[in-house]
């Protein structure tokens, strides 16, 4: 079997097809959560907190005071930008919370079925086995002699 075919085998499988239409689906997804997280939800923690912009929070490393972040930058200063890991937490957060919701509103659409007890399989009843037990005997007994 050539390379070529091989790898035509292996694309057009399910689950890579599957695999490619999730990652498509998952990315126009992921700009319908992305404008809730910044044009809805992120107003709103800003009006709770004051209007805090956590990505403009910093440290400068070299010691010195600087008045906005894009001044440490620009001289040149090492900064460690924590409101910008506070701000991804608050995200990562957000959209956690926003996918549980949607996973939980998608699980009440399905179709719920009450599960069938299955009956567990009938063994031979006591006399039944105790014929089988008589029978094996005699086929001993009648071999034996």
């Amino acid at each position: 079997m050539s390379l070529y075919s091989e790898f035509k085998k292996f694309i057009m499988k399910g689950d890579i097809v599957a695999l490619a239409t999730a990652v498509v689906i998952g990315a126009a997804f992921k700009t319908i959560i992305d404008s809730v997280v910044k044009d809805v939800i992120t107003p709103i923690i800003g009006v709770l907190t004051g209007g805090t912009d956590f990505t403009r929070k910093f440290i400068a490393l070299n010691g010195e005071s600087y008045a906005s972040l894009a001044e440490a930058q620009e001289a040149k200063a090492a900064v460690i930008t924590y409101g910008n890991l506070i701000q991804a937490i608050i995200n990562f957060l957000i959209v956690a919370l926003f996918i549980f919701l949607f996973l939980q509103a998608y699980e009440k659409t399905k179709k719920k079925e009450d599960p069938k007890p299955v009956a567990a399989p009938k063994g031979p009843t006591q006399e039944e086995l105790l014929a089988q037990i008589r029978d094996e005997l005699k086929k001993q007994n009648g071999s034996a002699t």
